[in-house]
């Protein structure tokens, strides 16, 4: 098991993640856990490139970090990603979102380089 974790302003946020064979599952939360968003990446061997898709639950916005972590580790790891991300923080601001998002991305690469 893999297990990140980042002060970001008021939140704590948490990236944990095993493997599931071949294939992989992740999930990034904070402040109120819950399911935000859900992104399945897989890996095309012929194409040598990583596609995902994402869903998420109405009026959650974490579907952009689900889709870019599981498309960016399935791009890395050549195999099948599960990434689930649910971070609430009550009364966010336009600030405290784009840290979450900066500090997202960067646990992203660290999972990558500890992965690899």
């Amino acid at each position: 098991m893999i297990e990140i974790k980042r002060e970001v302003g008021r939140v704590q946020l948490f990236l944990k993640g095993e493997s599931v064979g071949k294939d992989m599952f992740f999930v990034l939360s904070g402040g109120r856990e819950h399911i935000g968003a859900v992104a399945m990446g897989i890996y095309d061997r012929e194409s040598h490139r990583a596609s995902a898709s994402v869903t998420s639950a109405p009026g959650h916005r974490e579907d952009e970090i689900a889709l870019r972590g599981a498309r960016k580790i399935s791009s890395a790891t050549q195999s099948t990603t599960v990434f689930m991300v649910g971070i609430h923080v009550d009364n966010i601001t336009v600030d405290e979102i784009q840290a979450i998002v900066k500090a997202s991305e960067a646990m992203i690469d660290e999972l990558i380089e500890i992965i690899r």
